[in-house]
Order: structure tokens, then C-alpha cells, then sequence
């Protein structure tokens, strides 16, 4: 399969600490890529160093072309899109208003296309809709990852790349979110999901990256993954999963 993103070689450190050491992974058309690993291992800053956030060395490609000199506006522009772990919602802006934020790289399209967009962004989250008015800082925190989710998909991105979308979030919600990611899968959309909760990362993916302090240790499909004794004893609770 052809990669729609390709990463050789990634490096980024932090003064002297390196964070992520020569790390390799791709990302096919349609597919979701989980990358899975502990605390500090080096997840967040490999997503921040492919959207542009923080400089890294290596090569980054994109559907075929060198995008690791672009900003993060540029790669923006090109199809990417990044959902932090914090989420980074403006607070005291309403629903409605934190999604209009999201379609700001198709605001030269006409009203009818935008509109339609939202649309389908309140057809994927009901909520949303039904909170339209309210200030994002009054929603729970599921909510507020349906709406950092929205807003990235405004953009209508090519690769979204998710931090942590479950992180704080009771049972039930996870599984709507994750399964609202699925979804997008289904549509065509690429992502690169990390996430601490390895089961239900593995049970969406169709391939997995296993990081310790910055390098990859394993890889290989989800299904092989779920199977894998020592990422079953490390990540899944002591069982493969089923």
C-alpha cells in the first residue's frame, strides 16, 4: 500500500533529552494507525514534530512530497490536522463559534458548502448540536472532545491525527468517541491515533506502533498486537484481547 504519510528517521530532542530517537512509521490511505506506549514515552512530541509544532530532524512525507521544512500553517493548508490532548477549545466562545474557528481554512468557499459542513458535524455529534449556544468551557469533557474533534474535521483534513482522545473520559464515552473514529475510517479518512488505552485503540486500528523512550520496540498489525503475549502483559491488562 502506498503511504499518504511517511516518516523516516524522526528526531526531536529537548535540550540535551532526546525525546524521540530515529523513529519510522507510515500511515496508509484510509487506514488507522495507533501508536501505543507508556507515559513519557515520546507519543505527543512524535504527533507535535509531523504537524509542525516542534522542529525535529528527519523526513516527513505527505502523499509523496517532503513536507519537513513546511510551518504548521502549511501542513494545515495540505490536509493535516492535529486534536491535542488539552484539546485547546476557546473557552468562553460558544459551540457554534468554536466550529465556525475550524472551517477558517474553507472560508473561501460559499455559505451553502460551509453550512453543509457543520451539518454533517451535527449529524456525527448530536450533542453539539443540542449545545450549540453554550460556552465550551460549560461542557463535559466528552463533549469537549466531540467538539475538538468537529472543529478538526471542519478543516476536512486528509490525516487527523489524535492525542489521547480518550484520556479522562467515562467507559461509555470512550467507546462513542472511538467509535465515531471508526467511522471516519469507514468515510476514507486516515489517522494517527495515540492512546494510553491500548484495547480500545487495538479493537479500532488497522496497524500499531508499540514506543519506548522514543524508538520503536514492536510493530506490526492490530490484530498481531492484541495477540502479542508481551503487549497483552504490558498494555492489556496481563490477557491477549479477543
Amino acid at each position: 500500500m502506498t503511504s499518504l504519510l511517511q516518516a523516516r528517521g524522526i528526531e526531536v530532542r529537548y535540550g540535551e533529552s532526546e525525546a524521540v530517537r530515529g523513529l519510522s512509521l507510515a500511515v496508509g490511505p484510509g487506514q488507522i494507525v495507533t501508536v501505543l506506549g507508556p507515559n513519557g514515552a515520546g507519543k505527543t512530541s512524535l504527533l507535535k514534530a509531523l504537524m509542525g509544532a516542534l522542529p525535529c530532524r528527519g523526513e516527513i512525507r505527505f502523499d509523496g512530497e517532503p513536507i519537513h521544512r513546511l510551518s504548521l500553517e502549511e501542513r494545515a493548508e495540505i490536509g493535516l490536522s492535529l486534536v491535542p490532548e488539552e484539546r485547546a477549545l476557546f473557552g468562553e466562545m460558544s459551540v457554534a463559534d468554536n466550529l465556525e474557528l475550524g472551517g477558517f481554512l474553507r472560508r473561501h468557499e460559499d455559505a451553502r458548502t460551509r453550512r453543509e459542513a457543520r451539518e454533517e458535524i451535527y449529524r456525527l455529534f448530536p450533542r453539539l448540536r443540542e449545545r450549540a449556544g453554550q460556552l465550551a468551557s460549560t461542557l463535559s469533557g466528552g463533549e469537549r472532545q466531540m467538539l475538538a474533534l468537529g472543529r478538526a474535521l471542519l478543516a476536512r483534513p486528509r490525516l487527523l491525527m489524535l492525542d489521547e482522545p480518550s484520556l479522562g473520559l467515562a467507559p461509555r464515552i470512550v467507546r462513542e468517541i472511538l467509535d465515531a473514529i471508526a467511522g471516519l475510517r469507514d468515510r476514507g479518512m486516515s489517522l494517527l491515533l495515540v492512546e494510553q488505552n491500548a484495547r480500545a485503540a487495538l479493537r479500532i486500528a488497522d496497524y500499531g506502533y508499540v514506543i519506548e523512550r522514543g524508538a520503536v520496540a514492536m510493530e506490526g498489525s492490530a490484530a498481531d498486537l492484541r495477540d502479542n503475549p508481551a503487549v497483552a502483559a504490558t498494555y492489556l491488562g496481563g490477557s491477549a484481547a479477543g
